[in-house]
């Protein structure tokens, strides 16, 4: 991907047990966008995307709302380079 953006993502509030991990992977795959997401043990989830910026922000901004049951109360995103490149958009545990 050239002109990868990488951005790091905390999403906290009701995120965890409403399929916020499974419903992000979906968009981010249909976007285009590679990387992954997981939930922490502080009930937030936690990502990092990789892709066109245009395609990262349009994630980001479904994870500032979430899927049905979600109530994002704060998503932190914080932008840096590209590291370690993903291939895909993986659900981690």
């Amino acid at each position: 991907m050239t002109g990868v953006a990488e951005a790091h993502v905390i999403v906290s509030g009701r995120v965890q047990g409403i399929w916020f991990r499974g419903y992000t992977q979906r968009v981010a795959a249909a976007a285009g966008v590679h990387g992954w997401v997981r939930n922490l043990p502080d009930r937030r989830v936690e990502a990092v995307l990789q892709g066109e910026r245009a395609a990262v922000e349009n994630v980001i901004e479904f994870m500032r709302t979430g899927p049905p049951g979600a109530a994002v109360i704060d998503c932190v995103v914080s932008w840096g380079p590209a590291g370690e490149r993903f291939h895909g958009f993986d659900i981690r545990y």
